[in-house]
């Protein structure tokens, strides 16, 4: 059986690929690199998964992606060498108001790192790299899977990392056997509204709940842009299925909402499920970013300025190679708009436990 290794873990979609994995009986074995910070959440974590697989083995070990040699031993990197079969990389830092230095390190040069480790495999049967579709930085209109295109610009410094970063990857599909993943904005399981943190979509939940007291509630702006949203058991049941398959060799997938909503109609869904009222009138966007631009203001409604630059970009990504390569398997991405009660629901439970909300800068 296949042995596997893991970057990213105890993270929300790392864990719940290692689920699905092991659910599907693809790996016996899986070894997770994990910061020393991370350790005693990763072996809570690994409780709860081998609580329902306990014919299944997790490895934690210790190490850091952007140092050389993962920061492991040579004696732990010959034991890798000699096992791992397939490799995830996931780990990166997430927030789209990163300083560039640290997503520079944690996202360019730790895949750097990444890259060469792989390399050093002699059983690769496949590397699996999480990039995002966001890629594709300011650039407008129809956005290929088959297009790596610079852009003029980028929205924020986790867009320009990301890009970077696969840009890397993407030079390595010649000599070996990758396969390149480019979720849309992720948010919980579409059954159950599951989550660990509220950021994506949830931002403007977030302003939505803490607003919902006021008479009315006005749009943002008046936006005719397309949001692309995914659940998370859509991103890790294709990414399972697409790490399995040879069709999938050499390929950029991108795993975004092939039939993504307008903008304001999902706006209008959060603040009827939220609020029971639909939202009249609309403020300018420049109020909007002009208020957010002060953090008492951000902090307040839990909203992070660069979110509002998604709500006017007007691109569509598209899913040909996605829709062809997952056509015979039977995984399709929910509607959004229909799981929003699932998702609020899942919200209002949880939404004031502090652990689940992300610090404002």
């Amino acid at each position: 059986m296949t042995t596997a290794f893991f970057t990213g873990f105890p993270g929300f979609i790392a864990s719940r690929i290692i689920r699905e994995a092991f659910e599907n009986y693809n790996y016996d074995r899986v070894y997770t690199i994990v910061l020393a910070t991370q350790l005693e959440k990763a072996q809570q974590e690994k409780k709860s998964i081998l609580s329902k697989f306990p014919d299944k083995e997790i490895v934690i070990i210790e190490g850091d992606i952007t140092l050389p040699q993962l920061d492991l031993s040579d004696e732990t990197i010959i034991m890798l060498q000699e096992q791992v079969e397939v490799v995830w990389h996931l780990a990166a830092i997430y927030d789209l108001a990163v300083p560039r230095p640290i997503a520079w390190k944690v996202n360019v040069h730790g895949t750097e790192m990444m890259n060469l480790f792989v390399e050093s495999l002699p059983k690769l049967k496949r590397y699996v790299y999480f990039s995002t579709a966001y890629v594709a930085g300011t650039r407008e209109g129809n956005l290929l899977e088959t297009e790596l295109i610079r852009p003029n610009n980028f929205k924020n410094f986790y867009e320009e990392t990301k890009f970077e970063a696969e840009l890397l990857v993407d030079q390595l599909k010649s000599n070996l056997p990758v396969t390149i993943i480019r979720p849309g904005i992720v948010w919980g399981n579409s059954k159950t509204g599951e989550t660990i943190k509220f950021d994506g979509p949830y931002f403007i939940v977030n302003m939505i709940d803490r607003l919902k007291k006021l008479p009315i509630i006005p749009y943002i702006g008046h936006s005719t842009s397309l949001i692309n949203v995914v659940p998370v058991d859509y991103i890790y049941r294709a990414a399972v299925y697409l790490s399995e398959i040879e069709e999938a060799k050499g390929k950029t997938v991108h795993l975004t909402d092939p039939n993504p909503h307008p903008v304001q109609e999902v706006y209008r869904a959060f603040v009827k499920e939220i609020t029971g009222k639909t939202p009249r009138g609309h403020i300018p966007l420049s109020l909007a970013q002009a208020s957010l631009s002060i953090h008492a203001i951000r902090k307040k409604l839990g909203v992070e300025y660069e979110s509002l630059d998604y709500l006017t970009w007007n691109a569509n990504f598209d899913t040909t190679v996605a829709n062809k390569l997952l056509k015979n398997s039977g995984i399709e991405c929910a509607d959004f708009i229909k799981s929003i009660p699932i998702m609020i629901k899942y919200y209002e439970e949880n939404k004031h436990n502090k652990d689940f909300h992300i610090e404002i800068r």
